[in-house]
């Protein structure tokens, strides 16, 4: 490198060594053309070898498709009311995040615009730890029992012999667990496509509390509303760009952030004291239910904002780790029996994709200070490991400041109302005539927009089409206990359709 320009890198190998030229060899003799061996000295090449051989790591089970950026978050209202977490608190402070948008059924590389639901996957970096939003961008989820997730999630994926994606598997799984009634619907309707990632909501689904230093709580409902307007993409355009532009969502969010036209959602919440919970219509832990904005208006505090493109894409988007089980002071779980389980769950997929030390990575290591003696050791440790200090509880060899009554969620010493939830029992849920009237109000609130209703069925009908034909009345059946009308339009549309 020319002494006098000092920015421009030296090629080295990973452990600094420099190296004249990364495109050269060794090998006995010099013939042209090349006859001689190749030499097991040669450290280039075998580290180049052994390298390309594992830079990949485990693809995620599910969302495993992504795109992501930098942004910030922005508190728009005094929240002192509602919660104690300090990155909410005080108009105009800003915190760093992280955000990653997913499709949850295929494989890296699948195309942008096929239907599913998308993960909205949000780290902010604030002052008291890292804070994750682990969301979809439909409001509801089509199952409420942390069991059937596995099964949910491979009926969306491939078939076991064969390999291939089945909407007869797909059926099949949804008419035997109608729960999820309410989140076909949306999915199945224009909005199960967006137009761009820009362009959707992100929702909670699960129901949180926010909670306050004096002990008590309120439960809420997150949402994030797209600044840009929701829309959403027919079939017929979203199939011709998944063969001719496979990356289209990528491509858009990309170009939008560096042209500067930075994408916006405004943070809302839905707020529910714990009384109300106790005689409210449905089942506030129920993750299959909404709660109607006529009951519980959404009411805004932060402005959240993508303003920056990764600088590498595995570096800070494919190694990034989200978990409903991050959560700082002023934010804590409920009872909700599915975030429960994603609280397991999410942490132990980071664990096996990227190591024991995952929140060591550039991308999910705090802002905030870290001092956690008793996770230590492990593979890829990367910082000095605390040294001597002591790596067991209780000891007298060192000092140690803790966080007092309140945990490091938020928990209070002094709260009993999660005990009218009920005491601990064995359950399956079962399906009732309940789980589909959210639905029909879907479908009746599609009645008052043009083309809606239509376009469900046409989804639907061009889906359902692949399954088998006992699953095919089935399914049929399923949906005409949302309404009559729905459930005969599916019938006539297959019925044309086999003609």
């Amino acid at each position: 490198m020319p002494a006098s320009n000092q920015s421009v890198p030296t090629y080295t190998l990973g452990e600094g060594c420099p190296i004249a030229d990364p495109s050269t060899q060794q090998r006995f003799g010099n013939e042209v053309p090349i006859r001689g061996l190749m030499l097991l000295q040669d450290t280039q090449l075998i580290e180049t070898l052994a390298h390309f051989s594992r830079e990949r790591i485990p693809e995620r089970t599910v969302h495993a498709a992504a795109v992501g950026a930098w942004g910030e978050l922005e508190v728009t209202h005094d929240n002192s009311w509602l919660t104690s977490a300090k990155y909410l608190n005080g108009i105009g402070k800003k915190s760093k995040v992280l955000w990653r948008l997913s499709t949850v059924g295929p494989e890296r590389g699948s195309a942008d615009t096929v239907r599913d639901v998308r993960g909205w996957g949000m780290k902010v970096f604030t002052e008291e730890g890292n804070q994750d939003f682990v969301f979809n961008d439909i409001p509801v989820f089509f199952i409420r029992d942390p069991i059937k997730f596995p099964s949910v999630n491979r009926s969306h994926k491939r078939l076991p012999d064969r390999n291939v994606p089945s909407s007869s598997m797909f059926w099949d799984f949804h008419t035997q667990n109608q729960e999820g009634i309410h989140a076909l619907m949306i999915l199945f309707s224009e909005r199960g496509i967006p137009n761009s990632v820009r362009e959707l909501n992100g929702y909670s689904g699960s129901t949180y509390k926010f909670t306050k230093d004096d002990g008590t709580f309120n439960y809420v409902k997150i949402h994030f509303k797209s600044n840009q307007g929701v829309k959403g993409m027919d079939r017929q355009r979203a199939a011709k760009l998944a063969g001719e532009d496979p990356n289209y969502h990528s491509n858009d969010l990309w170009n939008a952030i560096d042209s500067g036209d930075f994408p916006s959602w405004t943070m809302c919440v839905q707020v529910m004291s714990p009384e109300q919970a106790q005689t409210y219509r449905w089942n506030i832990f129920d993750m299959t239910k909404v709660w109607p904005h006529d009951d519980f208006p959404l009411q805004p505090i932060a402005k959240f904002t993508l303003n920056k493109n990764p600088d590498n894409y595995f570096s800070d988007i494919e190694q990034a780790a989200f978990s409903p089980s991050t959560m700082v002071p002023g934010f804590a779980p409920s009872l909700d029996p599915m975030l429960q389980a994603r609280m397991f769950a999410y942490p132990d997929a980071a664990r096996y994709r990227l190591g024991v030390n995952y929140q060591q990575l550039p991308c999910n290591r705090p802002v905030a200070p870290v001092y956690s003696p008793y996770e230590r050791d492990g593979a890829m440790r990367h910082a000095t490991n605390y040294g001597g200090d002591p790596n067991y509880i209780r000891s007298t060899l060192k000092e140690v400041n803790f966080a007092g009554k309140l945990g490091s969620q938020g928990f209070s010493t002094g709260c009993d109302h999660d005990n009218w939830a009920g005491q601990t029992a064995a359950f399956t849920s079962e399906v009732t005539d309940d789980d589909f009237v959210q639905a029909t109000m879907f479908w009746e609130m599609l009645g008052k927009q043009p083309g809606q209703q239509e376009a469900l069925v046409g989804n639907l009908v061009a889906d359902i089409g692949g399954a088998i034909p006992r699953i095919q009345a089935a399914t049929v059946d399923m949906f005409a206990r949302v309404h009559k009308d729905l459930g005969k339009a599916l019938r006539d549309g297959l019925a044309k359709n086999t003609k």
